[in-house]
């Protein structure tokens, strides 16, 4: 109370000084901020800048050594071979295709399933039930995932088709199906709840089922952002590493078997990576020139699913 009266037993000039310094201060690091911002982003720029420059450098030196018909056209990967090895980039492809068909094949119907119940069914209690459910899944690493994959899901495969081998692309694709399952509900489900209740309540007063309304009304309305979280999900697909290098194996091949070993462009990066292959050896380089279609492949994803978002989004 004391300090109370002292402050308002100032003179009024230096109680104006003392705001008038107070708002400079402020003003001051209101001016700072932009500039901290600024820096943040030149950082990410000239970091996405590196990435691409060096995977570009040590590509080029790649194909000063391997043909780049070969690299697109051959089918043996055998770059570990005694004589000459074979550089054709599309068993590790074909490995990488299967896996993430299996895997949009689980999430997709789950996640949209989800994303549906979640917004169209839910009550505010469940919802609080089943969202931190899902940030779990989300935030398990991908190396225990892996192991899940090898050590429980293929065992129950090999149950059902026994001549399954213990490395396939069945088991890491169901596995990273469940991994970008969240993705997929979340983003979806942003989506739906975005849709105003105004079009649910129309659908319902012309006589439509609360099934009907959400098939029929909700999800096309929100098509834009549901089809964009599945194509950034099955770039995370195309990008995982540990789930297949664990539970995928390593014996790349062009075949359409999703029973047999297989390995993706992820997989032989980690195997090259662990030390197979000296430094400045063609097999060295050969991991940057897939890293650089790795590279490609997501980037064509992201920017499709920025496309879809733009050129499907429904403004309300």
């Amino acid at each position: 109370m004391a300090l109370h009266k002292s402050k308002r037993s100032l003179p009024v000039k230096e109680q104006i000084q003392r705001n008038i310094n107070r708002r400079k201060t402020g003003f001051t690091f209101e001016k700072c901020i932009p500039f901290l911002l600024l820096a943040a982003a030149i950082v990410s720029v000239l970091t996405t800048f590196g990435i691409v420059i060096t995977l570009l450098t040590e590509t080029f030196i790649f194909f000063d050594r391997v043909s780049i018909v070969e690299f697109l056209t051959s089918k043996k990967w055998y770059p570990f071979s005694e004589t000459q090895g074979s550089y054709g980039i599309m068993p590790l492809i074909a490995g990488t295709l299967k896996v993430t068909l299996i895997a949009v094949i689980v999430a997709v119907p789950i996640g949209i399933g989800t994303a549906i119940f979640l917004s169209e069914y839910a009550s505010d209690r469940m919802r609080r039930i089943i969202k931190p459910v899902l940030e779990v899944l989300a935030g398990i690493p991908t190396i225990v995932y892996g192991f899940f994959a090898l050590t429980f899901v293929t065992p129950i495969l090999r149950e059902i088709i026994p001549s399954i081998e213990i490395f396939n692309a069945i088991s890491p694709g169901i596995v990273i199906g469940i991994m970008i399952t969240p993705m997929i509900a979340s983003l979806s489900e942003d989506a739906l709840v975005s849709v105003p209740n105004s079009i649910r309540e129309g659908a319902l007063a012309l006589g439509s089922t609360k099934f009907e309304t959400a098939i029929k009304v909700a999800l096309p309305a929100a098509l834009s952002g549901i089809v964009a979280s599945i194509v950034l999900a099955v770039s995370r697909a195309i990008g995982e590493t540990m789930i297949v290098a664990v539970a995928g194996g390593s014996m790349p091949g062009l075949t359409l078997d999703f029973t047999s070993s297989i390995q993706t462009m992820t997989a032989y990066i980690v195997q090259v990576s662990q030390g197979d292959a000296g430094y400045g050896t063609t097999v060295y380089y050969s991991i940057y020139a897939v890293g650089f279609t790795l590279f490609l492949f997501t980037l064509v994803m992201n920017l499709l699913a920025q496309y879809i978002s733009r050129r499907f989004r429904e403004v309300y």
